[in-house]
Formats: structure tokens, sequence, C-alpha cells
């Protein structure tokens, strides 16, 4: 609740959070899964924070400073803190952090790719050494996107694999104490946090619970009070807004914008053909999608840059509108007609496990494609089984997922069409496999562009070829809810909402 300016905070108790589904690892050093990201912050701090009004705001560091060049960011980090395991925070482990987060953060090799070193002439200061300008730099410095890590921890070892991303060691208002598989997370107070007075709460227990409608009683009931990401099935919002303990909020999702989307494997013989793309293309029905699956909090999102980032989107791109007359004519055409029980072929759909929205679209699109003669067979699995054999093993035809734009395309879109990022293994990266070198050219050329103008422009110049070669279809950016107890005070107060590190959050008695 954000109108809490008059009120006093009040100290002490625990937080009962509810995160579905349950997080891969619990750092977002490697990984930009939702779930990590809503935990990671609590624990493992960034550079800077930012306001509702997207002004950044102190938190490792405490000033900033970018050359006229734009080549050169200066940080004086704060003096006096600690990590977890009571060692100094020091500039070092800012240069070590952005060099693992170059290598190894999915948006980070395309985010942090012109960072030629991270000089650090003492402690406290560390300064950012472009070869080229990243005109969304500052933006991307969050806790949530850009966690700074503790060196001695990870040096020497594979970031992947260390142990910290599942019992991190951080700078935060809450310390580690357990995490108990398939039930929960235990964030205790830090006592020794570099704020002094807070954090508020004692404890934040970040619960998971599988079914949507056990989620819905427990936040009816005060067992849950807080739930971030549309918790609850679409149609029980309008019964839990109803209810005087409860409140909805719509802020603190403007960091990154999520379009849900259909990717197709490329190497699939198939989706291989493009007409075979566009067939699908033409299939969907976005305004059906928003109705049915989204209950009408959604909007088209048709383009390769979600319509939420507003500068950059580019609505005037080739349209593959609703035509299914039409997606019967290319499937004819690319020498798949109709067998004798009316279907041309048949493919696997695997939709992204992490919410029912996800099982609905993918029910919708099998009766979608069902509808021109593809024949479509639904899996359902855990998480760690979708990664592995979508991303890793890439054993999938075409899956659907919601994919995060952030707050520039440089960070949230190019990871998914640049054919560089094309690394399998690496989740919520190019699944498509798809490679073109014009794309290359203008993400790379946005990516240093300083002149806003110019910048729009080759985003926009990007957005027609991505429409044309179709490696996925863009569908719908559908609204993210918080539903939370109206006794939880101080929960949205930045751009990324549910990521913040929650030391200013507290509970009425």
């Amino acid at each position: 609740m954000r109108a809490s300016q008059a009120a006093e905070p009040r100290r002490g108790g625990t937080l009962n959070l509810v995160i579905q589904p349950e997080p891969p690892i619990l750092v977002s050093l490697t990984h930009t899964a939702g779930p990590t990201t809503r935990v990671s912050p609590k624990i493992t701090e960034g550079l800077l924070t930012f306001d509702l009004d997207f002004k950044p705001r102190p938190q490792l560091a405490t000033d900033w400073q970018v050359s006229e060049d734009g080549l050169r960011y200066a940080f004086t980090l704060r003096r006096g803190v600690k990590w977890h395991d009571g060692r100094d925070f020091t500039s070092a482990d800012v240069a070590y952090s952005i060099g693992l987060l170059k290598q190894h953060h999915p948006r980070g090799r395309g985010t942090l790719s012109s960072v030629r070193e991270v000089e650090t002439p003492d402690q406290h200061t560390a300064t950012i050494v472009l070869d080229k300008p990243a005109p969304y730099l500052l933006a991307a410095l969050t806790a949530s996107e850009s966690p700074i890590v503790p060196r001695h921890v990870y040096e020497g070892s594979d970031p992947l694999s260390n142990p910290n991303g599942r019992a991190p060691i951080g700078t935060g208002p809450f310390v580690f104490k357990e995490w108990q598989q398939g039930s929960h997370i235990i964030l205790e107070r830090n006592p020794n946090y570099w704020d002094p007075g807070k954090p508020y709460l004692d404890r934040i227990v970040v619960r998971f619970i599988a079914d949507a409608n056990a989620r819905a009683v427990a936040l009816e009931t005060g067992e849950i009070h807080l739930a971030p990401d549309t918790p609850v099935p679409l149609g029980q919002i309008q019964a839990l807004k109803a209810n005087p303990s409860l409140l909805i909020e719509t802020r603190g999702y403007d960091y990154q914008p999520i379009v849900y989307r259909l990717e197709f494997n490329l190497a699939n013989p198939y989706f291989a053909k493009r007409e075979v793309r566009a067939a699908v293309a033409h299939a969907v029905d976005r305004d059906a999608i928003t109705r049915v699956v989204f209950y009408g909090w959604g909007q088209n999102a048709p383009s390769a840059v979600s319509p939420a980032l507003k500068q950059f989107y580019n609505p005037d791109i080739p349209r593959h509108d609703f035509d299914p007359k039409k997606a019967e004519a290319l499937l004819d055409a690319a020498g798949y007609p109709r067998g004798a029980d009316g279907t041309r072929f048949k493919v696997f759909h695997d939709y992204m496990p992490y919410s029912e929205v996800y099982q609905q679209l993918g029910a919708y699109t099998r009766q979608a494609l069902a509808n021109i003669g593809i024949g479509v067979t639904l899996r359902a699995q855990d998480v760690p089984t979708w990664f592995k054999r979508t991303y890793t093993n890439r054993d999938f035809d075409f899956m659907s997922n919601g994919m995060s734009h952030s707050f520039d395309p440089t960070v949230g879109v190019q990871r998914l069409y640049w054919s560089k990022n094309f690394k399998p293994g690496v989740p919520f990266s190019n699944g498509s496999g798809y490679s073109n070198p014009e794309v290359d050219r203008l993400l790379e050329a946005a990516a240093v562009e300083s002149d806003p103008a110019k910048r729009r422009e080759l985003f926009k110049a990007f957005q027609v070829i991505v429409a044309t070669d179709l490696p996925d279809v863009n569908l719908v950016t559908g609204a993210n809810l918080t539903i939370a107890n109206r006794k939880v005070r101080d929960h949205t107060t930045t751009i990324d909402g549910p990521s913040a590190n929650f030391a200013d959050v507290w509970l009425e008695a």
C-alpha cells in the first residue's frame, strides 16, 4: 500500500509471501527466471534502485557520474557495508560481479557487451569503462537485473554451480536462513544492515503453493500477506477485489513488461519453413486470447517490442492477423495438404509451466491449430524438465512462454533474436536458434547509439525484419497484478515492485 507516508512504520512481524513457481536458484546472476528475481534482491543487492517515476536512487552506490562521451560510469560505493558472512564489501566485488554478469547472465551478455573493464582505484570507487556507449546502462544496474555478489565466494568456481546460488550470501536487508524445496524459503532480518533501523520486518517466509485456488484461499484467510505476478486465475480477480482486507496493485511491473509468445524451434523440419510459421501466425486470434485467456487483462502485442515501451514500439510492421483461410492456403502451398483424417502433420507443444495462464494459452493454441489441420500434443512438465527440454536438449517443436522486454529493448529484447545469444543451456535466450545478419547489425548498432531518434529508427527497422521472418509469434502483453493484504505497507515503492529488497516493508498490527 503506497499511502503510508503519514504512518509510523511498525517494527517486527513475519511477512508471508507466495511465489509461484518455486525459483530454480536464489541469485539472479545466471538466471532471469521471474521467481528468482523476486527473491534474489532481498538478499543480494545492486548498485542502484529506481522509484516509481523511474528516477535512480542509491543502493550499494551512493553517487554516480557519467562522462560526456558516455564511456565512463564512476560509482562511489557505500562505506561500512558487510557481507552476511562478515567480510567487507568493496569495489573488487563490483568489478568481479560485472565480469560474471557479462559472461553468464542471459541478458548481461548483451547489456554489458561494451564493458572493457571496471577500474577500482580504491575500495570505495568502481568505474565501468566502455568501448562504446551504452545508453541503457544505469537502468540495468538494479539488484534484480545486475546483482553484486561476493568475489571471495565465487572466485575460482563455476558460477553456474556455485553453492551460493542455493544458499546466498549478500549485503541485503535479509539473510538467507533455509530453503526447504517444495515448501518454503526463510529469510531473517539482517541485524547489521547498512541502513540503520531497517529492515522493519523480522522475517520473510516465501511460500510455494502450486494450486491457484489454494493461493486464493490463503489470501482470503490472511495466511498469505502478499502475492505478486497475478497469483490466481484472472477469473477470480473480481471476487478478490470485493474482499475488504485485500487490494489489487497494478504498479511495480513497469520495469519488466511481459509479452506472451509462441516460439518455434527453427531446426524443426516443419517450422523451418516460413510459410508454416506464417500459417500459425494467421491461425491465432489475439483478441480471443485476450478475452478467453486473460479475461480482458491484456493488450495485443504483435511486434518484437512490447507496446508498453512506447518510444521503441513499431506498429507499422508486416501484419499476420487472424485469417484461418489464408493459413490453410499457406500450408497447402508449403506441401502439407490435409490427410484423410483432416490432419496435415503433428507436433509437440511445450508450454511454460509457470501458471495456469500458460496452460490455458497452450490449450487455445492446440485448438487454433487444429482448425487449420495441425495436430498439437501438449506436454505438461515441471519447471526443471521444461528448461532442460527446451533450452538445453532443444527437444521441442514449438513452445509458448512469457518474456520480459524489460525497460529497454537492448536489455530485454536483443537476447531473444541476437544470433550470438543462441546458447543451448541458457534459459530465456534465443530459444528459436534464429540468425539474421541484418538483425544482428541493427541490434548491435542500437545498443551503442546515443542519439535517441536514431536509436528508435534502428529498433523500428529491426521489428519489421522479425515480423517478416517470424522466428516467433508475439501475441499479447498481459497485465501483471499483485494481491496484498491491506496490513502490508510500502510493498510497491519501486518500478520493479515485488523485486525490491523490502527493507521498507512493514506490517500494521
